[in-house]
């Protein structure tokens, strides 16, 4: 199944896509939440009713709607640096043995569709394509052999970095989380549809139709059961919580000389059987 948060003439929703196309009902109509991490963490019971009102909700078309990130507050946005071997070499690091964590926050959040803004403090504005996890269960210290049954589905990011301000000091926060950052979307795919862990899958990430990175998410050193697993350990980890898994090499960063997003620019990252996210940059006002 694939879920889509929307927004209509001031009004926002969540959509199922079924044989038919989408079929949406707005919040104001109906007892759930448009929070596609508020769904993931219903019990089986109620998400079925969901499936079944929205299955006879009203037709949409994404393309006449504001897309919404799938999640607008998850409790935790973790984030993995570095999980590309090739990566790591191309910033001079040796990969890691540990996953290198980070933290996201809500505040940096677009949608599919919604600018990309590169801050007025900053030209050094780079793409990161990524995998995104949704848990459908928390818990800790949860085995790796059991970690994909907490996966309620996947979907696509572009962790969007502020590379001068990421490498200012041995901290990345700062750097990945300037507001309107992170694309999110646009929709998640249920994990019953894809490859366990989502491997396999080809992920690409084009700066204005160029092809700047391509990569299978299984040349990633940190699965994602062994993410969830690792991340487990030390955190109580809740449903809708999201977990953003990497990029692979051929950042801005790296390249000689270095491309970075301006205005104008149209990134889109795309993975195999996932979808298409894609935005366009502006300046910040």
């Amino acid at each position: 199944m694939r879920f889509l948060r929307f927004e209509r003439e001031g009004r926002p929703g969540l959509a199922l896509h079924t044989d038919g196309g989408w079929r949406a009902c707005a919040v104001d109509e109906t007892w759930f939440s448009d929070d596609i991490g508020a769904l993931a963490a219903l019990g089986e019971s109620e998400r079925e009713r969901v499936y079944g009102e929205l299955r006879t909700g009203n037709p949409i078309d994404p393309g006449t709607v504001t897309v919404l990130p799938p999640c607008p507050h998850p409790g935790k946005i973790i984030c993995l640096g570095l999980n590309y071997r090739d990566h790591a070499h191309e910033f001079d690091f040796k990969p890691p043995d540990y996953p290198t964590l980070f933290a996201r926050f809500a505040s940096s959040l677009v949608g599919h569709g919604q600018p990309l803004v590169r801050p007025r403090v900053s030209d050094t504005f780079d793409y990161e394509g990524e995998l995104a996890v949704i848990l459908g269960r928390g818990g800790r210290h949860i085995a790796e052999a059991e970690a994909l049954g907490h996966v309620f589905g996947y979907t696509v990011f572009n962790d969007g970095s502020i590379r001068d301000y990421q490498l200012r000091t041995p901290q990345w926060t700062v750097g990945k989380n300037f507001d309107g950052t992170g694309a999110f979307g646009p929709w998640v795919v249920t994990a019953d549809e894809l490859p366990p862990g989502a491997t396999g899958l080809m992920l690409e990430t084009r700066l204005n139709g160029q092809v700047m990175q391509r990569a299978s998410t299984s040349d990633m050193i940190f699965g994602v059961a062994r993410t969830i697993a690792i991340v487990s350990e030390a955190l109580t980890l809740a449903a809708g919580d999201v977990i953003v898994m990497g990029t692979p090499s051929g950042v801005g960063y790296a390249r000689r000389p270095p491309v970075y997003m301006k205005a104008g620019d149209v990134c889109e990252v795309e993975i195999e059987r996932i979808g298409l996210l894609r935005n366009v940059v502006a300046d910040e006002a």
